[in-house]
């Protein structure tokens, strides 16, 4: 079957692209955290690294970067300023000095309380999902990123 020129416009179309709500919903998504990262002085990149070390304390920039899919280049400024505002500490493996480990500080470890009801005040402006619906949208997201990859 031979496409007319429009027909091959057609994929073109912003409603065609599934990148587009993608964007749109991540951007709205971290839109809707930042009322309440900002009463911790975070930013939404610097609250999935806290994310990460209050699952996992004391893990290597790497570790890190790889758990958020992010470039150690993109990591180390964030870090910094967490750093700079005393919530995590780095510090340089003394048997191997290419390992930096990143540990929370005791207030790192206080902003987790703080920030325990964050996930919950953001799903009640999500209220369109049931769990079983959020439950399938997580795993369709985690299939596509895994691909993606």
């Amino acid at each position: 079957m031979i496409m007319t020129k429009n027909e091959d416009y057609e994929t073109l179309r912003l409603e065609n692209q599934l990148c587009f709500p993608l964007y749109a919903a991540s951007r709205l998504m971290i839109k809707a955290y930042q009322p309440h990262l900002s009463k911790l002085d975070l930013t939404y990149p610097q609250y999935l690294v806290l994310l990460v070390l209050w699952e996992n304390d004391h893990l290597t920039v790497s570790q890190i970067s790889h758990a958020l899919m992010l470039e150690s280049n993109t990591l180390t400024p964030l870090l910094k300023r967490l750093e700079e505002k005393n919530i995590l500490k780095r510090e340089r493996d003394r048997e191997d000095e290419r390992k930096v480990f990143v540990s929370l500080t005791e207030k790192g470890q206080t902003m987790r309380e703080k920030a325990v009801c964050i996930p919950t005040e953001i799903m009640k402006n999500v209220d369109i999902l049931n769990l079983d619906e959020m439950k399938a949208l997580y795993a369709h997201l985690g299939k596509l990123i895994h691909h993606l990859k």
